[in-house]
This record gives structure tokens, C-alpha cells and sequence, in this order.
């Protein structure tokens, strides 16, 4: 059998300067030359800022997520950073809101027009027949603005999304549970009782290094666990177990042991990675939870905790279990933004599970399956004929339409629905950030490949299967949103070469 290959999480967020666009000829149709470093700086900082711009301009200042590289910047400037940035660790703050970094670009929304549909077929439908693309392609190109479909090729046909599934969650997540929500692990004991049950919530974050980066961390909720335990001790020595109950059906994604997921737990340390690594393939513990636990043992004794010897085992929590410490995750708009920047796959499965409990679903497979798709059917999404296997795409009998990722797209960059704005503002950046960094190459003799800092977007990729969906800005500056999917592919670089020639296209594209 074959192994599945899944999207790799390859570097974090690059910090851009914020120079103006250089201008552009006024032509129908624009394909830039090579650009030179500083040219390549300057257009990636510039696409962000449009990007941003088009949706500030009608919405006003982002009130949750914000761009991954102005986020960075306003991290070292700000007492209180973004996702993935470190913060003093006190009581959970609200979710970081973005500074006002960004400037209108002075163009009226909608001032600027739409590309025609008769001169996006012309530039696209070429490149759509590269036999690269293997035995079924579709697409889906849309105007933020109106919404309306301005290029369509079996848009309406579900097939196997991959990780592009990954904006789904995300939509869902953000709708559900609110840009704000946090996922808090806690450890409890009943009264009087020389148990203490450390509860897993579901989050992947929780991580046993030095410095939690913001987020949560098992070193925190062992110290505040043991002063709790200080200041209000009990006689012998304590025993610790762990209660996983949270979840419930297979743990193991139908995938099987994979470097890209570890078994899906209410309670693992790191993602269960058994290396320093945070993002990308790596070895995992196949009993995430226990090694948790054993973990927490350990930094519980470092504490002066005097604690039973033996491995902690699984247990449950008393109904009247009283909390000792807890740690909270970093807000979803952070935990969205990493999973789509990454292509996170122990996120995404987390994330769906949060979705199930506060939809009252079994938080599962089949559980998180129904709450998905029901949030984005109350979305008035086109849903029909999709299905959620999982939450991260791995599984083969995910399937969306190209028409249904486009339309999650405009819906996160609607006006209205500000708080899923971390759907866009997480995808990667091509040629600098997440699954795009090495995607579109640049060397010094022949500058930045077509496409370089303009095109953002959520890579997906399995064995015959590569998708690729985000937004663009063109040539004239319109915010157009795209989905291109190729199924039966022969060669994944190939066909990943030739779908992100068709988003560099419709990048640079004035197409009337």
C-alpha cells in the first residue's frame, strides 16, 4: 500500500515591512517579470495590507485574528502578542486583538472592477487542461465582493478535498465556539481525597517545554496544582490519574499510526510528538494520554509533591471534584491560524471536537461528522453532497465541492462575520510562510516565481490528490477568492507546480 502523503508544516511566520505596491502597466492581461529581492519583500508586505484592506474598508478594524506577519510585528511592540507569540502568563486575557497597523488604500470598496468571466476562461482554462492535473480537476474562482462565481469548472462536483477540508473546521470552529474560546486543562481531587485526576480538555497545545509561547502549559498547571496542594495539604501521599472521558469513540484515525497525526486524545502533552519538533511529520506516542500524565508526574514531584510511585492510570473526574490548577489554551483565533499555517491535522481533529460537545454530539468521529456539517448548513453553505470523515482531511471519504470551499472563503470575508476572519488571515503565504514557503521557489538569478507574497492559501495533498484554495488580490486590486482541485495525479509536484501557476494567474491578473 501505498503511504499517504500529507501537507508538511515547514517554517513559522516570516515578519514583513509594510512598502508600498509597485505600479503596474495598465493591460488587459499582466504577467510580471522576475522580481529581485527587495521587489519580492515589497510585493509580499503589500499583498497583506490589501488583503486586509478590502475587508477593513467595509468592515472596519479586525475585532479577532489577524495577518500571521503583522501580527508578529505587533507582538514586539505590544505587551500582549498574537498566536504563536509569548506573552507574561497571569490570568487568560481576551483574545489579542489587532493594533491598528493597517492604513486604507485609499480605493473605495468596490471602486475597483471585477475581473470578466470571458477573460478568466481565456487564461485559465489552458492551465486547467495540463494533463498534470490528472484524470478529474475542478474549480472555482469567486468575487469577494459580490459573491458571484466569476470562473467555474465542475465547481459543484464533491470529491476528496484532502487538507482543504482543514477550512471547513475552521469556519465551523470559529462559528460555533467564538474567537474568544479557550480550552482549559485542569487538575482536580474530590474533597479529602488523595486522588488527583488531571483532565484532558482537548487540547493538542498543552505543551510540557520551558516556555508555553502564550498557550498553555502542563510546568503552569503543576505549579499552581502544588501551591493549591500547599495551602491546603492532605494527609499521605497522593496518586495521580489521568481522565480522557471527554472524548469518546476510536481514538486512531482511519489513517492508521502516522507520523501525521497522533491517536486523537482528550489529553496529550505536545501534540504527542516524541521529538522537539512543532509542526510537520514527526514520531507520536501511541498512548498520548498516559505519557501526559507520566509527564505531569514528574514535573508534580519537581514541585515538592509527594506522589505514590507506579505510572499514573486512566481514571474519571467525581461530579464533585474540586479544580486545584487549570491552564488555558491560546484563543481559537490563534489555534485556527496555526492549524491552517501548519496544515495541523491535531488541531484540526480537536477543533472539530469542540465543535461536536457545544453542539451536543459525542465528541468522535461520527459525532464531529454531524456538528460540521449542520454549523455550515445554518450558514446557508452549499453543503450538498459534502461529507466530514474528519476534521484534518486525511481521510479519503472527506468530500467538498470547489463551489463549497470558495463560498467558506467569502463567507469569512464577509463584512458581517468579522470573527471568522482568522480562516483567511491563517492561510499561508506563498513563498514565505507554512505549507507555501517552499512552494513558490525564488533564487537570485531569476527572482520571485509568478505568484510570491500575493497568493494565500490552504494546500492539500494525498496520494493522486492535490488542492489548492485562498484568496488573491489581482492586478486592479480586487479581493477574488479561488479553489483549484486535481484528483488522480501522477506526479504531486507537478500538479502542485501547476495549481499554483492557476493562483498566480488569477493574482496577476487585471483579466476585462
Amino acid at each position: 500500500m501505498v503511504p499517504e502523503l500529507k501537507d508538511r508544516g515547514l517554517a513559522e511566520s516570516a515578519e514583513l515591512p509594510e512598502p508600498s505596491r509597485p505600479p503596474r502597466p495598465p493591460r488587459s492581461f499582466r504577467r510580471p517579470g522576475p522580481l529581485k529581492t527587495w521587489q519580492f519583500t515589497a510585493v509580499a508586505a503589500t499583498f497583506g495590507l490589501v488583503l486586509s484592506a478590502v475587508v477593513v474598508t467595509a468592515a472596519g478594524p479586525w475585532d479577532s485574528g489577524q495577518r500571521t506577519a503583522e501580527r508578529a510585528w505587533a507582538a514586539s511592540r505590544e505587551a500582549d502578542g498574537g498566536a504563536d507569540h509569548g506573552r507574561d502568563r497571569g490570568e487568560p486575557d481576551p483574545a489579542p486583538a489587532a493594533p491598528d497597523v493597517l492604513s486604507a488604500l485609499g480605493a473605495p470598496q468596490g471602486s475597483v472592477p471585477a475581473p470578466t468571466k470571458s477573460a478568466l476562461a481565456d487564461v485559465l482554462d489552458p492551465l486547467l487542461k495540463d494533463p498534470s492535473l490528472g484524470t478529474h480537476r475542478t474549480a472555482s474562482v469567486v468575487d469577494a465582493l459580490t459573491g458571484e462565481e466569476l470562473y467555474g469548472a465542475k465547481s459543484g462536483d464533491a470529491i476528496t478535498p484532502a487538507s482543504t477540508t482543514k477550512i471547513a473546521t475552521a469556519v465551523a470552529a470559529l462559528t460555533t465556539l467564538g474567537p474568544d474560546h479557550r480550552i482549559v486543562t485542569k487538575a482536580v481531587a474530590d474533597p479529602g481525597a488523595n486522588e488527583l485526576v488531571l483532565v484532558g480538555a482537548g487540547d493538542p497545545t498543552l505543551t510540557a517545554r520551558s516556555d508555553g509561547n502564550g498557550g498553555s502549559s502542563l510546568r503552569e498547571l503543576a505549579r499552581a496544582t502544588a501551591k493549591s496542594l500547599a495551602e491546603h495539604p492532605r494527609e499521605g501521599k497522593l496518586r495521580l490519574s489521568y481522565d480522557t472521558s471527554l472524548y469518546s469513540g476510536p481514538g486512531l484515525h482511519p489513517i492508521g499510526p502516522n507520523e501525521n497525526i497522533a491517536p486523537v486524545s482528550a489529553l496529550m502533552v505536545d501534540e504527542g510528538r516524541l521529538d522537539d519538533s512543532d509542526s510537520g511529520p514527526a514520531a507520536r506516542s501511541g498512548d498520548p494520554a498516559a505519557a501526559a500524565a507520566k509527564r505531569f508526574a514528574e514535573m508534580l514531584r519537581e514541585e515538592g509533591v509527594r506522589l505514590e510511585g507506579g505510572a499514573p492510570q486512566a481514571s474519571k473526574a467525581g461530579a464533585k471534584a474540586q479544580e486545584l490548577g487549570s491552564t488555558s489554551s491560546a484563543p481559537l483565533t490563534a489555534l485556527v491560524e496555526r492549524m491552517l499555517t501548519h496544515s495541523d491535522n491535531d488541531i484540526a481533529e480537536a477543533l472539530v471536537r469542540q465543535v461536536a460537545l457545544a453542539s451536543g454530539e459525542p465528541a468522535s468521529f461520527d459525532g464531529a461528522a454531524k456538528a460540521v456539517e449542520k454549523r455550515l448548513r445554518d450558514l446557508q453553505l452549499p453543503v450538498e453532497g459534502a461529507k466530514f470523515a474528519d476534521g484534518s482531511g486525511l481521510n479519503r471519504a472527506d468530500r467538498v465541492s470547489a463551489r463549497l470551499l470558495t463560498a467558506l472563503l467569502a463567507k469569512a470575508a464577509d463584512p458581517a462575520r468579522p470573527e471568522l476572519r482568522p480562516a483567511l488571515t491563517g492561510l499561508p503565504v506563498a513563498g514565505f510562510t507554512g505549507t507555501l514557503k517552499n512552494r513558490y521557489a525564488f533564487d537570485e538569478a531569476s527572482g520571485a516565481a509568478p505568484g510570491t507574497g500575493l497568493v494565500r492559501a490552504k494546500t492539500g495533498t494525498l496520494t493522486g490528490i492535490n488542492t489548492l484554495a485562498g484568496s488573491v488580490v489581482d492586478a486592479d486590486g480586487r479581493l477574488l477568492l479561488f479553489a483549484f482541485t486535481a484528483s488522480g495525479t501522477a506526479a504531486p509536484q507537478a500538479a502542485q507546480s501547476t495549481l499554483d501557476r492557476l493562483a498566480a494567474t488569477v493574482a496577476n491578473c487585471g483579466c476585462r
